[in-house]
């Protein structure tokens, strides 16, 4: 029977790439975008895993960039950033670990972010969540892997994808010289080590993956 996988944030850059590779390998894939599955509220959340069935991967692939200086942040902006990129993720994790841990099967991925380890000026919520999730991967980890649950986090480093597409010339060229290759990444790339972690490395948890050339 075919593997069942669940991307939030699926309509993305990265989320259409896993989607690509997911099915490709034979997986059945729901990949909502924010109509069909906002993470920001239970209710929504609540719903759609519900008529979802059991899932055998959860890609926690949503997220959401409010930035400001500290001075000038507003509680709605860090709360915004809080909501979509670690609560968000506590809810799907939380919606699919019944069944997971019931079936004794099921893998966790979250999505984090460079700016997590190495934030850039402006990005105080952003990094505070997405280094959340670091937490949350290895908390779980230990908490569901004698039911055979496995969680993980991937740090996909810097893509040429549309949320990057309207940052200036400027900054693509600074972050391309912190990649000691001096080359980005791709989605097609992270997708690629997504369906590995998920296939061949039956026996990892709790671990952190940075996939560019940058140093964290």
């Amino acid at each position: 029977m075919a593997k069942r996988a669940v991307i939030t944030g699926g309509q993305g850059g990265l989320g259409e790439a896993l989607r690509v590779q997911l099915e490709a390998d034979g997986y059945v894939v729901l990949a909502p975008g924010r109509g069909e599955l906002d993470v920001t509220y239970s209710a929504s959340v609540d719903a759609f895993f519900k008529e979802a069935g059991e899932i055998d991967l959860l890609v926690c692939n949503a997220g959401k960039t409010e930035d400001a200086l500290f001075a000038k942040m507003t509680e709605k902006a860090w709360d915004l950033a809080m909501d979509v990129n670690l609560k968000g993720a506590f809810r799907c994790a939380r919606a699919v670990s019944k069944q997971m841990l019931k079936r004794r099967t099921g893998h966790v991925i979250f999505i984090s972010s460079y700016s997590a380890f190495h934030p850039p000026l402006g990005q105080v919520n952003y990094a505070a969540a997405k280094a959340g999730l670091e937490g949350m991967c290895k908390s779980l980890a230990q908490e569901w892997g004698g039911r055979g649950v496995r969680v993980n986090l991937i740090v996909p480093g810097f893509m040429e994808t549309k949320m990057t597409q309207v940052l200036p010339d400027t900054v693509h060229e600074s972050a391309k010289q912190r990649h000691v290759l001096g080359e980005f990444n791709s989605p097609e790339k992270v997708a690629q080590f997504v369906c590995f972690l998920d296939q061949v490395m039956m026996q990892t948890s709790g671990q952190n993956f940075n996939l560019d050339s940058r140093v964290l």
